[in-house]
């Protein structure tokens, strides 16, 4: 693809997780994780329009079972104290809708350079200019913040951990981008949350509420469900190739005993022909020496 696409790409990625990250400054993680989920309808209508991607009953299902698994979250009661947090909740609403729809236009965008362009290429171009718009834009924007942070040990190791998970991410991406499509990959990400609760359990020993494992199994079920129909639609494509196989051979089974009749009825009347010729030389023979015999017995009177 042309070096330009993945400038545009690289900006739309940058600020598509520049948007989101910055939200949680301003509003509360419950609203981030139920807004985020903009992105889920937003790349089915870009796939739909620009990819031709044709989503089935059972595809559409699937995305409301993943959808309704972490509506759980949102609404259980490990959330209750910080529904209402944020300086301003209305401006990190806003930020998370339009980094969600940034987000949706990044992930239709890889899906089409992965399968339409070289995936090593694209890994390389998005990181080299995400790294040059990333640099420009936080030496304008957020300068003040970066000059605040005072580099210790223990504030250097949440930014190493923080770039090797997103280092390991995108890597994995356009493999999942490749194989399962973006919206496959925006569902899969609905499980994000759950895994955190994980974390908490185990590394925070917090308490979490029982909706939450529910809501894992529910998003688990939706993404079975989303994935089940590819292998319905190759077994139903498979189904037809095996009956278009089998119409074809019972066409040519009857072609080649029509054939087959229409050889023994040639060569049937062939040989009653030959037959036929037999029977008069034969007949003509027989003739011919009861003649020869006729005019000896004359000869022989008249002698």
């Amino acid at each position: 693809a042309k070096w330009y696409y993945y400038v545009i790409l690289g900006l739309v990625d940058v600020e598509a997780n520049y948007l989101v990250v910055k939200a949680y400054q301003y509003t509360s993680i419950t609203s981030v994780m139920l807004l985020d989920c903009w992105s889920i309808p937003s790349v089915m209508l870009l796939t739909y329009i620009f990819l031709k991607t044709k989503y089935r009953y059972r595809k559409i299902a699937g995305v409301i079972v993943c959808v309704a698994g972490l509506v759980m979250v949102v609404f259980s009661d490990v959330h209750a104290g910080d529904r209402s947090g944020g300086s301003n909740p209305r401006k990190g609403d806003l930020l998370v809708i339009a980094g969600a729809t940034l987000y949706a236009i990044s992930n239709v965008s890889e899906e089409f350079l992965v399968k339409n362009a070289d995936r090593v290429e694209l890994m390389s171009f998005l990181g080299l200019f995400g790294a040059i718009i990333s640099a420009i834009q936080i030496s304008i924007v957020e300068r003040n913040e970066l000059k605040s942070i005072h580099w210790t040990a223990g504030a250097a190791f949440p930014f190493f951990g923080f770039s090797l998970a997103m280092f390991l991410f995108y890597s994995f991406v356009p493999v999942l981008l490749k194989m399962s499509g973006s919206t496959m990959l925006n569902l899969s990400l609905l499980t994000s949350d759950m895994w955190a609760v994980v974390i908490r359990i185990f590394a925070y020993h917090e308490k979490v509420d029982w909706m939450y494992f529910l809501a894992f199994v529910a998003v688990a079920v939706g993404l079975i469900i989303y994935s089940g129909g590819d292998k319905d639609d190759d077994q139903s494509r498979a189904d037809v190739a095996d009956q278009g196989t089998e119409r074809s051979k019972h066409f040519d089974e009857e072609a080649g005993f029509d054939s087959l009749n229409r050889g023994n009825t040639v060569g049937s009347s062939k040989m009653g022909d030959t037959s036929r010729h037999d029977c008069t030389t034969s007949s003509g023979g027989r003739e011919t020496i009861e003649n020869m015999s006729i005019g000896k017995d004359m000869q022989g009177k008249k002698s």
